[in-house]
């Protein structure tokens, strides 16, 4: 497992019966996690939640405010800053965990000593975008959320990034790849962060297991003859990094040299010195002597 351990602003405090308790900033939160399995103690810092996020039984859930005095505020990693919103959907605009992925990106971009584009499909609020943007690369961020291609925006500028290279595209990112290739457009990068479930502008039920192939053996078609990486995340427990790896396998590595690698990604856990598993990612690189 690789851990994103170089956090100042988040912390994972401790975790125990379905729920982890994380440090923000200088706010606390409780929030759900199915990979928390375990009923361990909880120790009398649980008490100091600002708030919790509380699961409907008809589904999706609401905040229990406790002693949240506002309802954003901003954490930084290294230069990068992030607006940071406690959502209906539990989730808070960032999945730290990325970080460890955001700085291997950021490594390869910097080293390649030559220009690099980068495609990052389901950006999210940015994360990816602004470390590759940071260390030199080119990006197209697409997502299908106009609010979130809004929120990425805003943490640009809050990192100073506002004056980069990056294209900001509100779309369905398979059917953006697909006018990409009608376009003739090449990428010597991309990064594949797709929900296990949604639903598209139109309705359109996405589910990863059944969609992931698809996308990545059309995505392929984009990268560059010089290719850096195709780096793909997966946060449901259907589809395992070893899975992910054959597919890159069998769409990336079969037409161009380089490795392949897949691992868990996770957090370390402040109370009981261990790791929290929080998804996976699958990697193809090229390979030069390096990792």
């Amino acid at each position: 497992m690789r851990i994103a351990k170089n956090w100042k602003d988040f912390e994972v405090l401790d975790t125990s019966g379905g729920e982890k308790l994380e440090r923000w900033g200088r706010y606390f939160l409780i929030r759900p996690d199915p990979q928390v399995i375990w009923n361990t103690p909880k120790s009398s810092m649980w008490e100091r939640a600002d708030a919790r996020y509380i699961r409907s039984s008809s589904g999706g859930g609401h905040w229990q405010q406790r002693s949240l005095p506002q309802k954003e505020w901003q954490i930084g990693y290294g230069a990068l800053r992030f607006r940071i919103q406690p959502t209906n959907f539990k989730h808070t605009g960032l999945f730290p965990e990325q970080a460890v992925n955001w700085d291997w990106m950021a490594e390869k971009i910097s080293g390649a000593g030559r220009p690099v584009k980068v495609l990052n499909l389901f950006a999210y609020t940015g994360g990816a975008t602004l470390a590759c943007a940071a260390a030199g690369a080119q990006v197209c961020h697409v997502d299908a959320s106009k609010g979130m291609v809004g929120w990425a925006r805003e943490n640009a500028a809050l990192s100073g990034l506002s004056d980069k290279p990056v294209r900001w595209i509100v779309d369905d990112c398979k059917k953006f790849v697909e006018r990409e290739l009608r376009r003739g457009s090449r990428y010597d990068a991309v990064v594949m962060d797709p929900p296990s479930y949604g639903r598209g502008p139109g309705g359109e039920v996405w589910k990863l297991e059944s969609a992931v192939y698809e996308l990545v053996s059309l995505t392929a078609q984009v990268l560059s003859e010089d290719a850096l990486f195709f780096l793909l995340n997966a946060y449901t427990t259907g589809l395992s990094a070893s899975v992910m790896e054959y597919i890159l396998g069998v769409c990336v590595a079969r037409e161009r040299a380089g490795a392949l690698r897949s691992d868990e990604i996770g957090l370390p856990v402040t109370a009981s010195g261990l790791s929290l598993p929080c998804g996976s990612t699958a990697i193809w690189h090229q390979q030069r002597g390096d990792k």
